[in-house]
């Protein structure tokens, strides 16, 4: 039986959806090239990781959900097209913390403008105070999971 709160068919498609769709379409609107959509994930990966503190490749790897070694190359790659930069951690000089450049703060401004952007489409039908409530929810669960 199926029931008004019987949202997680609808979260999964959501996301089967998008995620196929978001990164072509992200990748090109914000850098120009499909190939930086990995720089985007790192960029926004590091940034999450780095509210609760310092973003250690660990902490990414986990924001991305990959092991350690996927979430080093992604740095590695995000680092060598000047978008992130590695740096001694001022808490315990044995760590390496990774941070953002200036570039990867504009890539970051533009992945969260493409994202407002494409949430104000999606709901453009919709009554402010639902798209407002819905919004609210999102930012809820995402900050539940710690994402």
């Amino acid at each position: 039986m199926v029931s008004d709160a019987d949202g997680g068919p609808a979260l999964f498609r959501l996301v089967r959806f998008w995620s196929r769709r978001w990164s072509t379409r992200a990748s090109a609107e914000v850098t120009g090239e499909m190939r930086h959509v990995q720089h985007i994930q790192a960029v926004e990966a590091v940034q999450t990781a780095g509210q609760g503190g310092e973003a250690t490749v660990n902490a990414i790897a986990h924001q991305l959900g990959l092991d350690h070694s996927g979430a080093s190359r992604m740095v590695r790659d995000a680092a060598e097209a000047g978008y992130l930069v590695r740096t001694e951690s001022e808490k315990d000089k044995r760590r390496t913390v990774v941070r953002l450049t200036e570039s990867g703060e504009q890539l970051l401004a533009g992945a969260r403008n493409w994202q407002r952007r494409v949430f104000d489409e999606l709901t453009e039908n919709w009554e402010e105070q639902d798209r407002a409530q819905f919004a609210g929810y999102l930012r809820r669960l995402a900050g539940e999971l710690g994402v």
